[in-house]
Order: C-alpha cells, then sequence, then structure tokens
C-alpha cells in the first residue's frame, strides 16, 4: 500500500541500500523479501523502518508489509542509526551526587530515571548522565554501573569509576558484603517482622514481571516493621541479593504489595487497596561497602523523597486521628452498664424466609 506523499520523510542523509527482488522471491510480501535478501536485520526491525516510511518499490514509498513484490522491481532501503549503538553516549543529565572519589561514585538517584538504556529507554538515561559528568567511564563496562533500581525505584547507588574498582566491587555485591537497605510503604497491616526466601525469575507468559519460579535464582529479602498505620505499613527491607524487582515480587508474595505498584499486587485482594501514589513507594535509603582501595567501611544514607514522605505523614496523621476517635475500654464498658435493656428496641435477624431478590447495597 503506497503511502502517502505529505506522509514522507527525509531520510536522504542516511545511508541507502538498493536491492533487485529475485525470481524466487516473486509474489511474496515485501518483509519476507526484505528479511531474504536482509538476513542481517531481523524481521521486527525491517517492519519497524515499514511502518517509518524506509523503503520504497520502484520509487513508490510502501509502508505495508503485506505488500507484494514481483521479480525485478527495483527496492529501496534507508537504514537507520542503531539505537544501540548510540546509546552510549554523554548527555547532560543532573546528577545528585553524595559521594565521589578516585574509585567510585554514590548517586542518589531520583524515581523516574531510568539506569541502563534498554528497549524504549534509549537515551535519558544515568548511564548517559554518568558519561557526561566523567567521560573517562566510556573505559569501564556499563560506564561502571555495578547495580540497578528499577526506573520509579528512587535512592542510592553505586559506580566504579575505574575497572579495579569494578572488579572489587561485584565481588562484594557476589559475598554480600555490600549491604543495601530500603524504606516500603506497603499495602496491609504486616504482624511481624519476617525472611522471604524464594527463587525469582521472568514470568513464565508475562515477559515484563518476575516471578517466583521453582527455576529462578537464588532470593532473600529481609523486613522489619517501622511503623504500622491503618491500612498500610512502612518497612525496612534488607537485600541479601539483588534480583530484578526482587522486593517487589517478593512482598507482593506475602500479600503486602508496595503501594503505587503499577506491576505487581493487582490480585491481592485481601487487602486495602491503599493510598493512591504515582509508583511503588520504595527508596533505597542506605547502602554500605568497603571502599575499593582503600578497604575502609562506608556507609551513607538518603533521606526519603518529599513525595514518599509526605505519604507517609499522611498515613502517620490518619492512624493518629482515628486513635482519638477511637473509644477506650472504660467508655464501652460503661455504655453497656448504663444500658437499659427495657428502653430499648431489640431486633434478631433471622435466616427465615429470606427474600431472594433483595441481597441490600453492597
Amino acid at each position: 500500500m503506497p503511502a502517502r506523499e505529505a506522509e514522507r520523510r527525509d531520510y536522504s542523509a542516511n545511508p541507502k541500500i538498493t536491492l533487485s527482488v529475485p525470481v524466487e522471491c516473486n509474489g511474496q510480501r515485501l518483509d519476507q523479501t526484505l528479511a531474504k535478501l536482509l538476513p542481517q536485520h531481523s524481521r521486527s526491525r525491517l517492519q519497524q523502518w515499514l511502518r517509518a516510511g524506509r523503503v520504497s518499490v520502484d520509487d513508490v514509498l510502501i509502508v505495508e508489509a503485506r505488500h507484494k513484490v514481483w521479480a525485478g522491481a527495483r527496492v529501496e532501503l534507508v537504514e537507520a542509526p542503531d539505537e544501540r549503538s548510540e546509546a552510549a553516549q554523554p548527555e547532560n543529565i543532573p546528577l545528585r551526587i553524595v559521594h565521589e572519589d578516585e574509585s567510585l561514585l554514590v548517586i542518589d538517584k531520583p524515581a523516574g530515571l531510568v539506569v541502563h538504556p534498554g528497549n524504549g529507554n534509549w537515551h535519558g538515561t544515568l548511564l548517559n548522565a554518568l558519561l557526561h559528568h566523567a567521560p573517562q567511564l566510556a573505559a569501564v563496562p556499563r560506564a561502571g554501573i555495578v547495580h540497578r533500581l528499577d526506573k520509579d525505584t528512587s535512592g542510592l547507588l553505586v559506580v566504579a569509576k575505574t575497572l579495579a574498582a569494578q572488579t572489587h566491587l561485584v565481588r562484594q555485591l557476589q559475598a554480600r558484603s555490600v549491604k543495601r537497605i530500603y524504606q516500603a510503604l506497603v499495602r496491609g497491616r504486616v504482624e511481624k517482622d519476617g525472611l522471604v526466601d524464594a527463587p525469582i525469575g521472568r514470568h513464565p507468559t508475562q515477559r515484563t514481571r518476575m516471578a517466583i519460579v521453582a527455576a529462578g535464582k537464588p532470593a532473600r529479602t529481609r523486613y522489619r516493621i517501622v511503623e504500622t498505620f491503618l491500612t498500610t505499613t512502612l518497612l525496612e527491607c534488607a537485600l541479601e541479593t539483588g534480583r530484578t524487582h526482587q522486593i517487589r515480587v517478593h512482598l507482593d508474595s506475602i500479600a503486602h504489595p508496595l503501594v503505587g505498584d503499577p506491576l505487581y499486587g493487582q490480585r491481592a485482594s485481601r487487602v486495602p487497596r491503599g493510598p493512591r501514589y504515582s509508583h511503588q513507594a520504595l527508596h533505597a535509603c542506605r547502602l554500605a561497602l568497603l571502599h575499593p582501595q582503600s578497604g575502609k567501611s562506608l556507609h551513607w544514607r538518603s533521606a526519603l523523597p518529599a513525595s514518599l514522605a509526605e505519604l507517609i505523614e499522611e498515613q502517620r496523621q490518619f492512624a493518629a486521628a482515628a486513635e482519638e476517635n477511637r473509644p477506650d475500654g472504660d467508655e464501652w464498658d460503661d455504655w453497656q452498664e448504663d444500658d437499659d435493656d427495657s428502653a430499648t428496641q431489640v431486633i434478631y435477624v433471622t435466616d427465615d424466609d429470606p427474600d431472594e431478590d433483595d441481597v441490600g447495597e453492597q
């Protein structure tokens, strides 16, 4: 299907590939023909270029993958630059640096900042910001990043500035000598401190989610109660391992998912929905490790971001107000003692002859 002329884009500055449809591709779909003639590119990438108006057949722009081509037709494809190859570029993105020396950086990451370029987030990441701040990180794999935080998780993250420091930090992570403590506001009232020891792997059907699966990697999360509110609990969580979405998956597994988590906790119907929050209420508040060069023990703390601190304070005030308004035991006993049965109408409810059509307001 030819595209409208008004939808054409100017790709004249990009490299162009010119092909002739061979006899064996006569009558085949355009995307199938391109996949055979350009095996170095995936079919999904070729289809994406088609939709973007980068392919023409006999000088006619085509955006329909099912368009049939015939032997001898001239196909022109304007290649797009590979986003992956361009992703690791310096970008002037502000960073909150809480510590820096010749071996490492400690960043207090805001919620909303992606740590590493990936599908759909090739630019505007922490990695791009690090390359701008310290260009020498281009010589260190992943710009020195040794562990990650989810996009919408805030808090402390360490970055190695040299290969030697990166190796040292990775070994500390493997030995579990790096201490990472998180504060988490969860739905429901947690009754006691605990440990979740359950393997985590990719969800078998929903590839954007992680799940507790028998064949997953070992994962351990300790948690303790910091403060309990009416319908939520503030926890402190300590990671003994560092799996993707570990805290989110483990807390969901004990029916106390994070407040605001858009991915987990949708089936936790036995606990209150909790207050509204724009993202998961999770903050990496403490980080401790051994300095790669000096061997000195270092420890950093990060205050809660303002929005999460305000949310917790609201929960605290709601709980305090409910406690003030609740009658104490003496008031309840006095009310019972003063009750005069002779002046009180008593209504007994039975199951006799119920009206099946009247279920009342639910």
